[in-house]
């Protein structure tokens, strides 16, 4: 079934800025807090978005929504990310900065806290000035739907209608892990060892579709690679404790 998920219809030009009821539920809604339902279940933080009711649900709702599109949500350094590949169903995602993450590219929903402004860079985001790559223009969704908000622009003309079947119930079966009580949840928390610097100016932070720069990827190897090597006792050193042998004392001559 194909859902028109933007809305407006035919009337004037004020209506057709409007976001739709599910975009503005998804960039408003608080993901990853315990749902209320289930608050004495294990696991039950609310990581999927609902498209129908235009709500948060944690896993264990999901056999309630069976019937409704469902959208992954995913978090990385305490922020909201979704994948590129299910988001660019919904809407158009042009010159959105993503990020590459466990090799899946991923963009944020909203935009994040910064230490300090960077106006002065050459590229920064229209919307709350965070330095870019180029040729991008948002650091995340909200951001370019609130520039083009501001902008007065119509909305449909970047809101897609989407095919259910491609947010169906049926997608989180691959996605499942069992918990102690033999629960299925959808894992959902994307892990990386390295994370975003508390300055947005970093250059390590702008990461673009080649993901972590190659400086800091070839640092966490190295870590890796050190961390692997340093456990235990250095055979070296074990070996020449055990050669060594005890000789008789040698005395200095009387003078």
């Amino acid at each position: 079934m194909v859902r028109e998920s933007s809305s407006g219809g035919g009337g004037g030009g004020g209506d057709m800025v409007m976001k739709p009821a599910w975009l503005d539920g998804l960039m408003a809604e608080t993901f990853f807090a315990g749902c209320g339902v289930h608050e004495n279940r294990r696991k039950n933080e609310k990581n999927v978005f609902c498209l129908e009711c235009c709500q948060s649900v944690c896993p264990h709702c999901l056999p309630s929504h069976r019937s409704h599109p469902l959208l992954q949500v995913r978090r990385y350094v305490y922020h909201d990310v979704v994948r590129l590949d299910d988001l660019e169903k919904l809407i158009n995602c042009a010159y959105i900065q993503p990020y590459t993450i466990n090799s899946a590219k991923v963009i944020f929903l909203n935009q994040r806290p910064q230490s300090r402004s960077c106006k002065g860079s050459a590229n920064i985001c229209f919307t709350c000035d965070r330095i870019l790559q180029e040729p991008f223009r948002f650091c995340s969704i909200s951001c370019k739907v609130d520039y083009m908000v501001c902008q007065g622009e119509d909305l449909s003309s970047i809101i897609y209608r989407f095919d259910e079947s491609d947010f169906a119930y049926s997608q989180f079966e691959g996605l499942r892990m069992e918990d102690e009580e033999g629960q299925i949840t959808p894992n959902s928390i994307l892990e990386d060892p390295l994370q975003f610097k508390g300055s947005s100016c970093s250059s390590n932070e702008t990461m673009g579709n080649s993901g972590i720069s190659q400086d800091t990827e070839a640092a966490a190897a190295a870590v890796r690679k050190k961390k692997k090597k340093s456990t235990g006792f250095l055979p070296g050193i074990v070996l020449s404790l055990s050669s060594r042998r005890k000789g008789a004392p040698h005395r200095s001559p009387l003078s």
